[in-house]
């Protein structure tokens, strides 16, 4: 009867050991099953970052017209290329080549706006051509003309920038205070920091508006200035000189 006993607890502690083995065996499989499962998982994300990555740009030139104009109108002012480039997901090489294609497109006789380009930078603007609509429309004065004095100061700054008054007097030989403050009133000129000499003269240079009005897109295109032309403008203040004598004197 104890050798029967000890039998079958010998049998039962075998049962034991054999089930705790297959639910051992049960557990690594499981463990194996959800690790091939995330490794497969984890593949196919992969796979499709691969796929998202290398898949073809399916959008239409007339769309990439549409958000680059949309860009560019509102913002109002230049948009630099590279910000551009970002918010059409395009490289620059590939921005450069739509906007020619835009601006090229602009040009076209029945196109009221243009966009133009200023130092690496984009912006959409109304031709010049169109002017007399928007003044009856919106009811605002047309530009102010500029007038010979403006016009040479204008030009002393944009060859010479940074330029101080000083120096711009001294290629003019008279007093050019007013007529740079109108520059700057007119948005053509502005202060750009101090020189660093005795006092601190402001140093004034051109703006982007200047580039726009004359059609530039950068002051690197603007003609090798003849030292006949400086001669010229100290000539003309001369005279700007005597007619301000002469007016004071008939008065």
């Amino acid at each position: 009867m104890i050798g029967e006993e000890m039998t079958d607890q010998v049998k039962s502690d075998e049962d034991i050991i054999e089930e705790i083995l297959e639910n051992r065996e049960a557990e690594i499989d499981a463990v194996k099953y959800e690790t091939g499962a995330e490794e497969i998982m984890e593949k196919d994300s992969s796979s499709e970052g691969d796929e998202a990555e290398d898949a073809p740009d399916n959008r239409s030139r007339e769309e990439l017209y549409a958000a680059t104009e949309a860009i560019l109108f509102s913002m109002g002012d230049a948009v630099e290329l590279v910000h551009l480039a970002q918010a059409l997901s395009l490289s620059r090489d590939d921005t450069k080549e739509l906007l020619s294609e835009m601006m090229e497109d602009y040009k076209k006789a029945e196109r009221g706006i243009q966009i133009i380009e200023l130092e690496g930078a984009y912006q959409l603007c109304t031709k010049k051509e169109m002017y007399d609509y928007l003044v009856k429309i919106a009811h605002v004065p047309k530009p102010k003309e500029l007038t010979d004095v403006m016009l040479e100061t204008l030009s002393i700054i944009a060859y010479k920038q940074p330029v101080t008054k000083l120096e711009i007097e001294k290629i003019r030989g008279i007093k050019s205070d007013h007529t740079v403050n109108k520059l700057v009133e007119y948005n053509l000129v502005c202060e750009v920091g101090r020189k660093d000499a005795p006092g601190r003269p402001i140093l004034f240079a051109t703006t982007e508006e200047f580039l726009r009005s004359f059609g530039i897109e950068s002051t690197n295109e603007l003609p090798e200035l003849d030292s006949d032309i400086i001669e010229e403008f100290k000539e003309e203040a001369e005279h700007e000189v005597a007619e301000s004598v002469q007016l004071k004197l008939d008065i």
